[in-house]
């Protein structure tokens, strides 16, 4: 007799097998990466910025799901919404009607932008990247897209053909026609929209990989540029939209700037259901979907549904209510201003920077000779290394999670659930200058997992 399926029993039965899982019918990969570098936790529960483990203890969460957390583990508004629409019994993706929470989360964020017109509804940052670099294409007539050096906008082919890491890129061509041009150099982008041929630059207004920011001007000075040469400016806000940095988007610190397609995902979900957003102005849209006969043209299957639409609309309402960009910008500031303090103290520390509760911690080649060989030796077997020795201890001995902002990376990037507050932001400070002392004084522990990563990083070459 077959057993009526139960969740609770079946994670009490087989939970415990959770990297043996992985490691056989998944990315097989992750389970040794985790053991490696000695994360391979098991976290009983999650609420707001914080984990437990079975032993009780907590952990502060400085990573937020790659920022898909913005508000938090569990956030009890975007629960009642979501009990709400499953209670509703909507009849939900017919495809042959309009249902009403797409409409309304469309107004709402547009609401956001008010030079936008029109969103297309898919179910990640990828898609709707995807979707801006497909409707620039067609609305342009042109194929190429311009994009930024170190550039991260997904991994899909589309995506990808604008994704600055070669890494990432090795093995899976052809992609789009793409040109890298680096960010904040306009002569750069002058030379290539001459050509004639460039549909549209797409463009992170803080760069998730080592938290590079575009310099005060550029986004306007590369929006009149490329209006000028018929060509469109895509702002991708999958990370940084939502009042990660300080505003609802990261494009609005740069007066003037009003992107035709901007790309949002991650924090609009709520942490539950996935989904991803593209705006744009009406006189794209009405060249894509021109006629009756491209009205499917584009569209997604899972798209807009009724569980996704229910937890943006919650995330939004809490945005405002519980005045979250205020406080992303408000901690964001005394956590940059901290760690700031601490870069003439301790010279493996190079830089700080960012915006909002979004922030890069740089380290850089110390002055000490002793500090140095360290320093020469983990850098010789592979770069990121010492950033890396960095998150190590911040998880195992003060229990905070984070992690490098790329490969080969020496940079920690900070992107916390947008709700954290003081006592979060000192708590990572104190810690973060605990294993700085640490590491200047030789700290035996740190350095030797450092040779321990150095072994591995030599195996694998």
């Amino acid at each position: 007799m077959t057993k009526e399926f139960d969740l609770a029993t079946l994670l009490a039965e087989r939970g415990a097998e959770r990297y043996e899982l992985h490691a056989r019918h998944l990315n097989h990969q992750l389970p040794r990466m985790l053991h490696t570098i000695g994360f391979d936790k098991v976290y009983e529960r999650a609420e707001g910025a914080h984990f437990w483990d079975a032993d009780g203890n907590d952990y502060l969460d400085m990573l937020a799901g790659f920022a898909v957390m913005g508000l938090g583990r569990h956030h009890p508004v975007v629960r009642k919404a979501l009990h709400d629409v499953l209670d509703a019994s909507l009849p939900d993706l017919t495809r042959f009607d309009c249902a009403p929470l797409p409409g309304l989360l469309a107004e709402k964020l547009l609401s956001y932008s008010p030079h936008l017109d029109r969103v297309f509804f898919g179910n990640s940052g990828t898609e709707a990247v995807e979707t801006a670099l497909k409707f620039a294409r067609y609305a342009t007539g042109r194929q190429r897209i311009l994009y930024c050096s170190h550039a991260f906008h997904g991994l899909t082919t589309g995506s990808l053909s604008v994704n600055g890491e070669d890494g990432f890129r090795k093995g899976f061509a052809p992609l789009l026609p793409d040109t890298a041009v680096p960010l904040g150099d306009l002569d750069a982008l002058a030379r290539e929209l001459k050509k004639g041929d460039v549909a549209a630059l797409i463009v992170e207004p803080v760069q998730g990989k080592g938290v590079h920011e575009a310099p005060p001007g550029y986004l306007r000075a590369a929006q009149e540029l490329l209006h000028r040469h018929k060509a469109l400016l895509i702002a991708d806000e999958v990370q940084t939209g939502l009042g990660r940095t300080g505003k609802f988007y990261a494009y609005q610190h740069d007066d003037g700037v009003e992107p035709d397609l901007v790309c949002v995902a991650k924090a609009l979900s709520g942490g539950y259901v996935p989904v991803g957003a593209t705006l744009g102005r009406d006189w794209i849209f009405q060249k894509v979907y021109s006629s009756m006969d491209r009205v499917q043209v584009h569209s997604a299957s899972f798209g807009s549904n009724a569980q996704a639409m229910a937890a943006g609309l919650a995330v939004l309402s809490v945005m405002e209510n519980e005045e979250i960009v205020a406080n992303a910008a408000a901690v964001g500031e005394r956590l940059k201003s901290r760690l700031a303090e601490l870069v003439d103290r301790y010279e493996l520390l190079a830089d700080v920077r960012g915006r909002g509760l979004m922030i890069g911690i740089e380290f850089g080649r110390p002055r000490s000779l002793k500090l140095r060989s360290r320093w020469t030796m983990l850098q010789t077997a592979r770069k990121g290394l010492f950033a890396q020795m960095v998150v190590v201890p911040l998880l195992q001995r003060h229990r905070i999670l984070t992690q490098v902002s790329g490969d080969h990376l020496e940079v920690i990037k900070l992107i916390p659930p947008l709700i954290i507050d003081t006592d979060d932001a000192d708590r990572f400070v104190d810690a973060f200058t605990e294993v700085m002392e640490d590491a200047h004084k030789g700290g035996g522990l740190m350095w030797d997992f450092g040779k321990t990563l150095v072994k591995q990083a030599v195996a694998n070459r």
